[in-house]
């Protein structure tokens, strides 16, 4: 049995799509349908099926599916253990939002430089719904985001939330304490609309009963940052960036006596039987996320019960 037809049939079953599977194994739709019918000779059996434009899973279909993904994830196992001893190239896909850029992710990609010379990166930096679409449809294979990705062959981890402060200019802001009232009187910036931070920061106002200022959503933290630097309002970010751009740039977290909901991280990816994530990978991410919001805390100024 020819593991590249086996291989084909696990993506289509799973992406639920010739036109994605063909994509992920960098081959045209014509080669993908032709593994597919060869497959299906040699198993004398109809696996899928189009009904209404979609691509469905024949009863022998669902039954093979189990077996393909045995079939892959043994030959994997094979390679790994009987292949050659040299440290082999990892090519990673990943996504991520700008909050984790920011904030701990360089510093996770030159940890793993260290550890896996052989890593060859490829990084995407999008909002959550673009990351998560690209995880669903197979073109990425990690994904940082403020939602977790959810559907066939997907997993995810909640990571520890990042703690979320109002950020206004070293110069112009000198309160030492900021109320939400105070905060009232300045314009605001924050994510796209509808992102987390943009629902919170309005629910936050609304909640405490006072009249909401003008907020900004903007898609960029450098945006953000160069607007607060040139005096336009008082923006939300992740203390853990603010940490970081506060080093060269006229930058501080301000003290609210009420706290920001933190910002939400999911790590998802796509199970592959045949050439998936390594589990250590997945472990290095959630291990050095969990080291970097806990090096953060730990060097972090004292704070009043401020920015959450």
């Amino acid at each position: 049995m020819n593991l590249r037809f086996v291989e084909a049939f696990y993506w289509v079953a799973t992406l639920k799509s010739m036109s994605r599977a063909a994509d992920k194994l960098c081959i045209t739709q014509s080669a993908m349908s032709s593994r597919i019918a060869a497959l299906e000779e040699e198993l004398g059996a109809l696996l899928l099926e189009r009904r209404d434009r979609t691509l469905r899973l024949t009863v022998a279909g669902a039954r093979f599916l189990d077996y393909a993904e045995r079939l892959l994830a043994l030959q994997r196992e094979i390679k790994a253990e009987m292949g050659p001893a040299r440290a082999r190239a990892l090519s990673l896909r990943l996504g991520a939002i700008e909050s984790v850029l920011h904030s701990w992710l360089i510093d996770w990609v030159q940890h793993m430089r260290a550890t896996q010379p052989g890593l060859e990166l490829e990084l995407t930096v999008e909002t959550t719904p673009v990351l998560v679409e690209q995880v669903r449809r197979g073109t990425l294979d990690l994904a940082l985001a403020a939602l977790p990705a959810a559907g066939d062959g997907l997993r995810s981890r909640a990571l520890a939330p990042m703690e979320m402060v109002f950020v206004g200019h070293r110069e112009q802001h000198r309160r030492r304490r900021w109320t939400l009232a105070d905060l009232a009187q300045h314009e605001l910036l924050t994510f796209q609309r509808g992102s987390q931070p943009h629902v919170a920061l309005l629910d936050l106002f609304r909640r405490a009963g006072v009249a909401a200022p003008r907020v900004h959503t903007i898609s960029s933290i450098s945006a953000m940052v160069q607007l607060v630097e040139g005096g336009v309002g008082i923006a939300t970010l992740p203390r853990a960036a603010v940490q970081r751009l506060a080093e060269r740039l006229p930058l501080k977290p301000l003290a609210c006596d009420v706290p920001l909901t933190p910002l939400p991280v999911h790590l998802s990816w796509r199970h592959d039987p045949a050439e998936g994530v390594p589990a250590s990978l997945v472990d290095a991410v959630l291990a050095f996320a969990g080291a970097g919001v806990n090096k953060v805390a730990r060097r972090g100024p004292p704070q009043a019960p401020a920015g959450a």
